[in-house]
């Protein structure tokens, strides 16, 4: 759960930390019987914990459709990411997967670990899918056959510029996030706005290029050939290639690429928070804040840190069970988003080529948020650190924690009080 250094330095961390790892537990022992559901729910745990903990939240028709909308869409992306498959054999694939949802007989071999698995036993995933209702099917159709075009264009296809780094973000996340505000309006849960499209693709472009941006060392690596989703237009003016940027001789203009490169994903901000402040339903509010919420920590984090180009950066688990814990209304998204949007400004060197194009993006949100946001009445995500006279604070949760597993252990207290 984590070392005890942190729970030192971050105390507060223990209690929603405690709080999210018996929610998980909770989640994992709620996994349907049918061989099916089974399989896609735990395969969710598997590929992702923490989306499997907020989907949980959802209305049972609702969730059951994210769930197979999510695994359809990772099973294709496994496909996409997969560079040992040659390219005749990939496009195919790719272009006709929305009909291979439909066949329950289909499956392919390809990537690793969970992954392969999910694409060895893709019929449970199929099974699933065609129990949903037909608006839901349709939806997850619609998003499946476009995103596959639109992986297979980016196959034959360099990331040369700006709109074409936008078009591929398009392509693998904001069609994400147009099908779930589909998906959204299939359950009547939810109306859509007149920008619904706009502002849902904004949602699905902010994730992906926080998640372009910190996997940068990953994609590069990748063997046996790497992935390159930072546009040229942007890396072309610090290296020559791409791959330059992980050397530590090339460090300073890394750096400053990384910079133009977060300063580009700031830009979706407005759109994101335009859009969560126009939903409706609480549980549906929850499993599209914590991931935006996520999004902007880890852009804060990755700003200006050379070590992007080192190893992996991520926010520490007791921040993302923080988030998790504290997000519940729109007024928790705009004291976060100011947060880390502070956090991020600290951060910023006057000197650096993108500084004023940065900060005039952070003072809109910051802005934004004061406006919208009640921030005196919240806790701070960037002023928590631990402080000594919290050890005793520290000391006590764990021996309650002991106690407690104790007791459950012993039988005085069962899973389901």
């Amino acid at each position: 759960m984590g070392s005890l250094g942190t729970f030192l330095r971050y105390p507060d961390d223990i209690y929603p930390l405690l709080k999210m790892k018996r929610a998980i537990e909770k989640a994992e022992k709620q996994i349907p019987r049918d061989p099916h559901w089974a399989f896609c729910y735990s395969m969710l745990h598997k590929v992702s914990r923490s989306f499997s903990l907020v989907i949980q939240q959802l209305g049972t028709d609702l969730r059951n459709a994210v769930c197979v909308f999510y695994l359809v869409l990772r099973a294709l992306d496994t496909v996409e990411d997969d560079t040992s498959i040659p390219t005749d054999e990939k496009l195919p694939i790719l272009i006709a997967f929305h009909r291979h949802i439909y066949n329950t007989d289909w499956h392919y071999s390809c990537g690793t670990k969970e992954y392969k698995v999910l694409m060895d036993q893709f019929h449970h995933v199929s099974a699933a899918f065609l129990e949903l209702e037909k608006g839901y099917q349709e939806a997850i159709e619609e998003i499946t056959k476009r995103m596959g075009a639109g992986m297979a264009k980016f196959i034959c296809q360099e990331v040369e510029t700006v709109d074409d780094y936008d078009e591929y973000c398009h392509y693998v996340a904001g069609l994400v996030g147009l099908g779930l505000s589909k998906l959204f309006l299939a359950s009547g849960s939810e109306v859509l706005t007149p920008d619904w499209e706009h502002i849902s693709n904004s949602m699905g472009l902010f994730l992906q290029k926080t998640n372009i941006i910190r996997d940068y060392l990953e994609d590069i690596n990748e063997i046996p050939k790497s992935r390159m989703f930072w546009p040229r237009k942007i890396w072309g003016k610090y290296a020559s290639k791409l791959e330059d940027l992980k050397y530590e001789k090339n460090s300073s203009n890394a750096v400053q690429c990384l910079n133009e490169m977060v300063t580009n994903a700031l830009t979706h901000i407005e759109d994101c928070l335009r859009y969560m402040a126009a939903l409706r339903d609480p549980s549906i509010f929850r499993f599209c804040a914590i991931p935006q919420i996520m999004a902007i920590g880890t852009l804060a984090l990755c700003y200006n840190n050379v070590q992007v180009f080192r190893g992996v950066v991520k926010l520490r688990r007791g921040l993302t069970a923080k988030v998790i814990d504290r997000t519940k209304t729109m007024a928790d998204v705009y004291g976060a988003f100011y947060d880390f949007s502070c956090m991020l400004k600290t951060k910023v060197d006057k000197n650096d080529p993108n500084a004023s194009k940065t900060l005039k993006h952070l003072e809109d949100v910051q802005q934004l948020c004061r406006d919208n946001g009640v921030l005196h009445k919240r806790k701070s995500y960037v002023n928590d650190k631990g402080q000594s006279n919290n050890l005793y604070i520290v000391m006590l949760v764990i021996l309650l924690a002991i106690v407690f597993a104790y007791l459950r252990a012993n039988g005085v207290i069962s899973d389901e009080q």
